[in-house]
């Protein structure tokens, strides 16, 4: 359980950056207290477990062992019991699932709604989709690794007539190589790491990069999702794209995604999907927070598409140490944060830490 401390922390940072999606409930992702706290809690079949990751609480599950699995060896990342940066994908889940972005878009059906299976993610929702691979494929790579106990074999529910999602360490293995790869590459990182005489700060750098590099490798395996944005209003999906823009910026500054600075990020995200019409700063229905982070998250695509890509590989450029990485983490954290921030602060920053590199 969290420390009362970083409890009260957490539960403070809520009501400040106050959103209308709910990304916490006592201190922890949504619905948290429901989900599987060991492996043999997940459904099983013929001795082979069988969690079905289109549903939100056995998808939460998958994310809640492998933060189980990993934690010993992650002691050097800070002073909380939530330093794991498994837990930025747990919040982003409830994030999604509370601001009804894991719900069928086509309205076929009434998956994912509350006039029917709330706790449904449909296969047609591109948000669930995309998280289908940062959850499903670490999962089975953490699996794979032993981090979820010894001989365990999965394989992972799948609708009838759903087709595209890979369902074992196998199959995954053969369709994503890379992606997979890489998620193997981390958790076999994590023992000798965490064993290194490394400062704790640049051991913590070092996994994270590695991290990182597993999770954008992921994110563009999943790129097979992208048809699903047109059961969408043009400005979700420019939210989307916007969205995922973004995680070259967190990605290559080693953003630490334990549960507090995930609280930060997410909080202000839109706490539901787009419509048409929708432009920010000024949707009355969304607080001043989601339309702030609209706002610069539009700002950073346009400027990107107008400097022809540059700037995302300026950043990248610049996040060339642990120093500059840690000033690029501060400096994204006032950009989405804080609605005063000069946005000229940003490319000037780039600038500097480019030329220093």
């Amino acid at each position: 359980m969290l420390r009362l401390a970083a409890l009260g922390l957490l539960l403070a940072l809520a009501v400040t950056l106050s959103s209308s999606a709910v990304v916490l409930e006592n201190g922890l992702p949504n619905l948290w207290s429901q989900t599987a706290g060991q492996v043999i809690e997940l459904p099983m079949q013929d001795g082979i477990l069988t969690p079905n990751p289109w549903n939100y609480l056995n998808r939460q599950s998958l994310y809640r062992l492998v933060i189980a699995g990993t934690d010993p060896y992650l002691t050097y990342m800070g002073t909380t019991q939530t330093e794991n940066p498994f837990w930025g994908l747990a919040l982003q889940l409830g994030w999604m699932q509370s601001s009804g972005r894991l719900a069928d878009p086509s309205g076929s059906t009434t998956c994912g709604l509350q006039t029917g299976d709330a706790m449904c993610i449909s296969p047609e929702s591109f948000w669930g989709c995309m998280n289908y691979f940062t959850s499903a494929l670490p999962f089975l790579s953490a699996a794979q690794q032993g981090f979820l106990g010894e001989n365990i074999q999965i394989k992972l529910q799948v609708p009838a007539g759903v087709e595209g999602f890979c369902t074992t360490y196998t199959e995954c293995s053969a369709s994503y190589s890379d992606a997979m790869t890489k998620w193997d590459a981390f958790f076999q990182a994590l023992k000798p790491t965490s064993e290194s005489t490394l400062p704790d700060n640049e051991k913590k750098d070092s996994i994270l990069g590695v991290y990182w590099v597993a999770q954008m490798a992921t994110t563009y395996a999943s790129s097979t999702c992208n048809v699903k944005k047109s059961h969408y209003s043009a400005e979700e999906q420019s939210f989307a794209d916007s969205w995922l823009d973004s995680a070259e910026y967190v990605a290559a500054a080693h953003f630490h995604s334990n549960l507090e600075k995930s609280v930060l990020f997410l909080n202000p995200l839109p706490g539901r999907i787009l419509r048409a019409g929708d432009v920010a700063p000024n949707i009355d229905d969304l607080t001043q927070e989601e339309n702030n982070s609209l706002k610069i998250f539009s700002w950073m695509k346009s400027i990107n598409t107008i400097l022809g890509g540059s700037m995302v590989r300026m950043w990248k450029g610049a996040m060339c140490s642990v120093t500059t990485r840690e000033k690029g983490k501060e400096l994204l954290e006032q950009l989405l944060t804080n609605p005063s921030f000069p946005t000229g602060s940003f490319l000037s920053f780039i600038t500097e830490m480019t030329t220093a590199c």
